[in-house]
C-alpha cells in the first residue's frame, strides 16, 4: 500500500489534492484541536481502507466483493478515480470482469448474479469516466470500446437491461461535460446506432440515458453535422425519434419527453433538415397532446414553441 500511495503522491492532481485539505491540525490548543485531529483521524483509516480495496481488485478470489464494496464508496470518495487509474493493474482487472461475460450475451445467457457483478465494474469505470483528470486518458485508451457489446443485445430480460443501463451511464458521465474530443470519438466508433437501438427496446431510463446521449452529441456543432450529412441518417435519428413520441401518448414520461423534444429542436437548426420535419414531426407534438404532461416545465414547453415556430417558418420559407 505504501508503494500505492508513492505513486499516487507523484500525480500532479492527486498530490494538490492532498495538499489542498493540509496537515493534520495540532491537538494543542483544547478540545477544538483534539477533536479535529481525532476526525483527521478517522480520514486517514477510510483512506486506507479505500487503498487496500482497490490493491484488491486484482486478486481474484477478492474480487467480487471488493467490486461491491468499492462501488458503494465511489459517491462518497472523491479521489477512487484517481486510485483506480493510477494504481497497477487496477484497470486491467475491471477489463477482465467486462470481457468475462461477453460469451453469456449470445445466446442470452446472462445471470443476474454475473450481471450484478459486472455492473460494479462498470460503475468504478463511470467514476473514471467521470473525473476532469481520468476522463480523457480514459478516452484515449478507448475503453468505451469494451462496453459496446453491451448496447448490442436485444434480451429485455432485467439482467441485460441493467447492464445496458450501466453501460450508458458511462458514456453518459463522458459526454455531460461539452467536449468535441469526446464527440468525435463516439461517432468515429458508431455510438449513435447503438443508442437508437435502446431507444427503441429499451426501458424507460434507458430509453432517456440514451436519448440524453444522442441530444448531447447533437448539441455539439459536428455531431448534428453527422446526424444530418446525409437523409439517411437523418431519418434514422427522426424515425426513432417519432416511434417514441407515440409510444409516450400511452405511457408519458416528462423526462423522456424533455430529451426528444430538446433533439428535435436541435435538428430544426439544420436547414434541410428542418425542412424534413414538416412531413415527419409527429401530430401528437402539434396537437397538444402532451399539453398536460409539460404543464410544470415551462422550458420544455419553451422549446416545443421554439421547434414549432421554426419548422413552421421552414415550410413558408421553401426548400433549402
Amino acid at each position: 500500500m505504501a508503494n500505492l500511495q508513492a505513486s499516487l503522491n507523484m500525480h500532479p492532481s492527486f498530490a494538490a489534492a492532498a495538499a489542498a485539505s493540509g496537515p493534520p491540525p495540532s491537538p494543542i490548543g483544547g478540545g477544538g484541536g483534539s477533536s479535529a485531529a481525532v476526525a483527521q483521524e478517522r480520514n486517514d483509516r477510510k483512506q486506507a481502507s479505500v487503498e487496500q480495496l482497490v490493491l484488491d481488485l486484482c486478486d481474484r478470489e477478492l474480487r467480487e466483493n471488493t467490486l461491491l464494496e468499492l462501488s458503494k464508496k465511489r459517491e462518497v470518495f472523491q479521489d477512487l478515480a484517481l486510485l483506480l487509474w493510477h494504481s497497477y493493474g487496477t484497470i486491467a482487472a475491471l477489463l477482465q470482469e467486462i470481457v468475462s461475460i461477453y460469451p453469456a450475451l449470445s445466446p442470452p445467457t446472462l445471470s443476474p448474479g454475473a450481471s450484478n457483478r459486472v455492473c460494479n465494474a462498470l460503475a468504478l469505470l463511470q467514476c473514471v469516466a467521470s473525473h476532469p483528470d481520468t476522463r480523457i486518458h480514459f478516452l484515449h485508451a478507448h475503453i468505451p470500446l469494451f462496453l459496446y457489446p453491451f448496447l448490442n443485445t436485444f434480451s429485455k430480460t432485467r439482467p441485460f437491461e441493467y447492464l445496458r443501463l450501466t453501460s450508458l451511464g458511462v458514456i453518459g458521465a463522458l459526454v455531460k461535460i461539452d467536449d468535441t474530443e469526446v464527440i468525435g470519438f463516439l461517432l468515429q466508433t458508431e455510438i449513435i446506432p447503438l443508442c437508437l437501438r435502446t431507444m427503441e427496446m429499451g426501458s424507460e431510463l434507458s430509453k432517456t440515458v440514451s436519448t440524453f446521449i444522442v441530444q448531447k452529441i447533437m448539441l455539439d456543432d459536428i455531431g448534428l453535422r453527422y446526424v444530418c450529412a446525409t437523409i439517411e441518417r437523418f431519418y434514422a435519428v427522426s424515425n426513432v425519434l417519432g416511434a417514441m413520441v407515440v409510444s409516450l401518448a400511452d405511457l408519458p414520461s416528462t423526462r423522456l419527453l424533455k430529451h426528444i423534444i430538446r433533439c428535435y429542436l436541435r435538428l430544426s437548426d439544420n436547414p434541410r433538415a428542418c425542412f424534413e420535419l414538416q412531413t415527419c414531426l409527429p401530430d401528437m407534438l402539434k396537437d397538444g397532446t402532451f399539453h398536460v404532461s409539460l404543464k410544470d416545465d415551462p422550458t420544455t414547453r419553451r422549446w416545443l414553441q421554439q421547434l414549432l415556430h421554426n419548422v413552421t417558418a421552414s415550410g413558408m420559407a421553401g426548400p433549402p
